[in-house]
């Protein structure tokens, strides 16, 4: 009789062993669960290891190509005066002194998420043809010249204030962040 019981203690010794670890377990990720709901997930994600370029990039890349387009159609005439000022009254955005070497092709307002951007073309000389994409996105911050390639279009973007640039183009990305560089000091 003494050794049935002692059996049976065992057998639910070895039954509460098993219950306590599987316990253990579950509380484990319910803890795991309720810590990636409130905190996020714990590992590196792409946005985390490589930051993304702002969307108004994309919208500088997609101007400038369109600006590519217009220029093998003899129908789209180009826009080359350009009035700093009345950009700026027309869309509050005041766009950067240009060099003198650098001549104007042409000038469009285009519309965006943000709100209306201008896009000009310029011939630079020894980078070709270049865009220059100024647009207000709606933050206000102050973004160093940073480079951003993209396949065969490259782009070098910057904010000041509530204004954000972009200079894109078929190029070298270091002529780029140098055009970049020299366009923001411009604006201070």
């Amino acid at each position: 009789d003494a050794a049935r019981r002692l059996e049976r203690g065992l057998a639910r010794g070895r039954i509460f062993g098993v219950l306590q670890r599987a316990a253990a377990v579950a509380a484990f990720v319910a803890a795991g669960w309720l810590a990636n709901g409130t905190v996020g997930p714990m590992s590196v994600t792409k946005v985390v290891a490589s930051p993304q370029p702002p969307a108004y990039v994309e919208e500088a890349v997609r101007a400038h190509r369109t600006t590519l387009v217009r220029e093998t159609m003899p129908s789209q005439p180009e826009a080359p005066n350009y009035d700093a000022g009345e950009i700026r009254a027309a869309t509050a955005i005041v766009m950067p002194s240009l060099p003198k070497d650098w001549k104007v092709r042409d000038v469009q307002i285009y519309p965006s998420r943000f709100g209306p951007s201008v896009e000009m073309a310029v011939d630079t000389g020894d980078m070709g043809l270049v865009s220059l994409f100024a647009i207000r996105p709606g933050t206000f911050d102050v973004v160093k010249p940073t480079v951003a390639p993209s396949g065969d279009i490259a782009s070098a973007y910057f904010q000041i204030g509530e204004v954000a640039y972009a200079v894109v183009a078929k190029s070298d990305v270091h002529d780029l962040d140098r055009a970049a560089e020299m366009l923001a000091r411009t604006l201070y």
